[in-house]
C-alpha cells in the first residue's frame, strides 16, 4: 500500500494524561475481578471445583490475504506509526503481533508466547515458534489500546514453501481471534487459490467474524477497472458454496495520501467501524459472561453447602445404626457370659448381692431361657453358643464396614464458603451492574437509564 503515515505528537495527549477509555476500563476491571490472587473469581471457583477462564482485555484481529495486499500498511495506518515493514515483496515471513504497551519494544517467539499464554498451543505446530514476534508501541490512536493485531504471512500459490504449515496455523488462529480481515488486492493476486481455500474453511466455522476488503483500490486504475476486478473476485468467491451467501459486501479501501489524491471512494473507515463494533460486542459479551460465571459459582457453592448438610445428616444416621449394631453385637456374648456366671454362682451369693427380691426377679426372666437352653442336647448347646458368637461377630463387622461416614466440611470451611457466596452476590454482582451502567451511559441518556 502506498502512502505516507502522518506524523503524530510525541506520545499522544491520551498517553501523557494517562487517559483510559470507558471500554478499556471496563475490560480491565472485569479482568481484575477474575484474576485477583486473593478474591478473584478464578480462585473462588477453584475452591468449589469450577474452572473459569479470565476474559481478555483486548480483542484480537487477524489480518490475512495474499502477499503485498496491504495488511502491514493498514496496521501502520491504524496505529499511526511505522511498525511493520511494507513492500511489494513478501515482507511478513511469520506471524507478527502488534499491540499497545508502555514503551516501544520488540519480542521474539518465546517472549510472545509468555505475553499471550492462550496462544501457547502454537508451539505444537512445527517451526512456528521461530517465526513469532511481537511489536509493542505506545500509540493510542483510534481504538488501538483495545486491539491486538495479528499480521499473517502473505499467501501465494505455486512452489512457494513456508517453514511451517501456514494454512493450519491461520485456521487455528481463526478459532481464537475475534475478527478476521481478508484483504484482496487488485493487482493480479486477489484470486490466489490458497487464500480462497483458507477463507472458505474459515467461513464454515466463523463466517460471522470474516470481513472482506478490496485493498489498494486507488491503484486499480479507473472506476471501470475497479468494477471489473471486484466482479472477478466476487465471481471467484461465489464459485465456493460456502461463500456464496446473501448480503456479501467488499468495501474498497486504500491508505489516504495527501500527496497522491484519488477520486476512488475510500471506505477504510468501514474497517475501523468493524473493529469498533467488535470491541463493543466484546465488552457486552464480557459483562454477560461475568454475570453467568457469578451464577455458576453461586450454584456451585450452594450445592456444596447443601451436599455437606446432606452428608452430615447421613453421617448421623450411619453413626446411630453403627451404635445400635455394635451394642447388639456386644449384648449376645455378654448375655451368654451372664448365663454362665449366674449358673455357676450359688443362690446364697446372689441373694447377698441382689437381695431376695432381685434374685426372684432375675430368676423369673432367666428361667425360661435356661429351660430352653437345657432342653437341647450338649452338642446342640455347643452349636447354639457357636452360632450366637458368630452372630455377634457378624453384627460387629456389619457395624464397622457397612455404615462408614463420609468426610464433611469443617466449620471454618463452611464459613469461608459462605463468605465467598456473599462476596460474589454483594460485591461482584454490584460491580458488574455498575460497569454495565457505565457502558450503557456512553450511548444512552441519563433519563433512559433512570427508567
Amino acid at each position: 500500500m502506498s502512502g505516507k503515515i502522518k506524523s503524530r505528537s510525541a506520545a499522544n495527549a491520551d498517553s501523557i494524561t494517562g487517559g483510559v477509555s470507558c471500554d478499556e476500563r471496563i475490560l480491565r476491571d472485569c479482568h481484575q475481578l477474575y484474576t485477583d490472587p486473593d478474591s478473584g473469581l478464578i480462585t473462588v471457583a477453584e475452591s468449589v471445583g469450577v474452572k473459569l477462564l479470565p476474559p481478555r482485555k483486548k480483542i484480537t484481529v487477524l489480518l490475512m490475504g495474499n502477499h503485498s495486499a496491504g495488511k502491514s500498511s493498514f496496521i501502520n495506518w491504524y496505529v499511526e506509526e511505522h511498525i511493520q515493514r511494507t513492500g511489494v515483496a513478501i515482507e511478513t515471513q511469520g506471524f507478527n503481533f502488534v499491540t499497545n504497551g508502555r514503551k516501544r519494544e520488540s519480542l521474539t517467539g518465546n517472549a510472545t508466547l509468555h505475553l499471550y499464554p492462550h496462544f501457547k498451543p502454537l508451539q505444537e505446530f512445527k517451526g512456528v515458534s521461530e517465526y513469532l514476534s511481537t511489536e509493542i508501541c505506545t500509540s493510542r490512536q483510534k481504538r488501538f489500546s483495545l486491539v491486538t493485531f495479528v499480521d499473517s504471512p502473505g499467501l501465494v500459490d505455486g512452489d512457494m514453501k513456508y517453514p511451517f504449515d501456514v494454512d493450519d496455523v491461520i485456521l487455528w488462529l481463526g478459532d481464537l481471534c475475534d475478527l478476521i480481515l481478508v484483504f484482496f488486492d487488485p493487482m493480479g493476486q486477489a484470486l490466489c487459490k490458497r487464500t480462497l481455500n483458507i477463507v472458505e474453511r474459515l467461513n464454515d466455522k466463523h463466517g460471522d467474524r470474516l470481513r472482506f476488503y478490496l485493498s489498494k483500490a486507488d491503484e486499480a486504475g479507473g472506476e471501470s477497472d475497479r468494477q471489473r476486478v471486484m466482479m472477478q473476485i466476487v465471481q471467484e468467491l461465489c464459485k465456493r458454496p460456502g461463500l456464496n451467501k446473501c448480503g456479501f459486501d467488499m468495501p474498497t479501501i486504500y491508505i489516504p495520501n495527501p500527496n497522491k489524491p484519488s477520486r476512488c471512494v475510500n471506505q477504510i473507515e468501514e474497517v475501523c467501524r468493524s473493529i469498533e463494533k467488535t470491541i463493543n460486542q466484546t465488552v457486552q459479551n464480557t459483562l454477560n459472561s461475568l454475570e453467568k460465571d457469578c451464577e455458576v459459582i453461586n450454584e456451585a457453592i450452594t450445592d456444596t453447602l447443601l451436599n455437606d448438610r446432606q452428608t452430615s445428616a447421613g453421617n448421623r444416621r450411619a453413626r446411630c445404626k453403627t451404635c445400635f449394631l455394635t451394642l447388639l453385637g456386644f449384648c449376645v456374648p455378654l448375655a451368654l457370659m451372664a448365663l454362665v456366671v449366674l449358673g455357676s454362682v450359688s443362690k446364697e451369693l446372689l441373694e447377698m448381692v441382689l437381695g431376695s427380691q432381685g434374685t426372684e426377679t432375675l430368676s423369673l426372666y432367666l428361667s425360661p431361657v435356661v429351660k430352653v437352653f437345657e432342653s437341647f442336647s450338649a452338642e446342640q448347646q455347643l452349636y447354639g453358643v457357636g452360632g450366637l458368637v458368630f452372630l455377634s461377630f457378624l453384627l460387629l463387622i456389619i457395624a464397622r464396614f457397612s455404615f462408614r461416614t463420609q468426610p464433611t466440611l469443617t466449620g471454618k470451611q463452611k464459613r469461608q464458603l459462605q463468605e465467598k457466596l456473599e462476596y460474589v452476590q454483594e460485591v461482584v454482582k454490584t460491580k458488574k451492574k455498575k460497569l454495565y451502567e457505565e457502558y450503557l451511559r456512553q450511548s444512552v441518556s441519563d433519563h433512559d437509564m433512570d427508567l
